[in-house]
């Protein structure tokens, strides 16, 4: 049987991160650089144990003003050192409420800027090899981001998207772009079946790409997010799909 992972971004201050967590299989916790703070993570991290989540950390440019979302905002030995107190925080954090940090994925604007990077890219590898519990690295596959895991010798779970347009080279189509975000739910939830089943999505120019997929992402800063991802679960699992997270242990 196909099975597939449901991942969100969580702690950064959206209301429905309660409601997708009865969702989700893994989470992606803000954990101070972008957004949150130690009271964010601390409630996530113990709603995600409580709803059998796994926890993920997801750093991000240390730009709280503009969200992570200026692309090269940082880099070099300061990246570093940000992102590594980032993910030792919620790493401790969740081992004092009894979780394990199952991956590391990075977002926004350093995300897509590490995909084309390789040395943006491995910073973030020697954050993710360094840091406690041995977590993934979650990223799209394809992309500097699976060259520097496997450089690093780190497990790599490869993410896709079910509510993003895609461009024909595989990657996202921006944010800045129209139609970058699928707004007709019957989309979304046909693009998270043929991603599960069949590693493939169509491309905004009409073509047919191949798109690997461990781990499906829905955005929780969209209008019903909660809404939307229900509705992709309940379409996965109508179709034979099982839910769960890619622990690698």
């Amino acid at each position: 049987m196909i099975s597939i992972d449901l991942n969100a971004d969580l702690g950064e201050g959206d209301p429905y991160d309660d409601e997708l967590l009865e969702i989700v299989s893994s989470c992606n916790v803000a954990c101070g650089g972008h957004a949150g703070d130690t009271a964010s993570m601390a409630s996530t991290v113990g709603s995600a144990i409580a709803n059998g989540v796994a926890v993920g950390a997801h750093p991000g440019y240390p730009d709280r003003q503009g969200f992570g979302r200026e692309s090269g905002f940082m880099r070099g030995a300061e990246l570093y050192d940000s992102l590594t107190a980032q993910v030792t925080a919620l790493a401790d954090i969740a081992a004092e409420l009894g979780a394990r940090l199952n991956h590391v994925k990075p977002h926004g604007a350093l995300y897509n800027d590490a995909i084309h990077d390789a040395e943006l890219a491995d910073i973030i590898a020697r954050v993710v090899a360094e840091a406690p519990g041995d977590p993934a690295f979650m990223g799209m596959a394809k992309t500097e981001l699976e060259f520097a895991a496997a450089r690093h010798g780190l497990r790599f779970i490869a993410e896709a998207f079910v509510d993003r347009a895609y461009e024909p080279d595989g990657t996202l189509v921006s944010r800045k772009e129209p139609g970058a975000v699928h707004e007709e739910l019957y989309v979304t939830t046909t693009q998270a079946v043929r991603l599960a089943e069949d590693g493939r999505v169509t491309a905004r120019n009409g073509e047919e790409i191949e798109v690997r997929a461990d781990t499906l992402c829905i955005h929780g800063d969209t209008p019903d997010a909660a809404g939307k991802a229900r509705a992709v679960r309940v379409v996965l699992e109508t179709n034979g799909v099982e839910i769960h997270a890619h622990t690698l242990r």
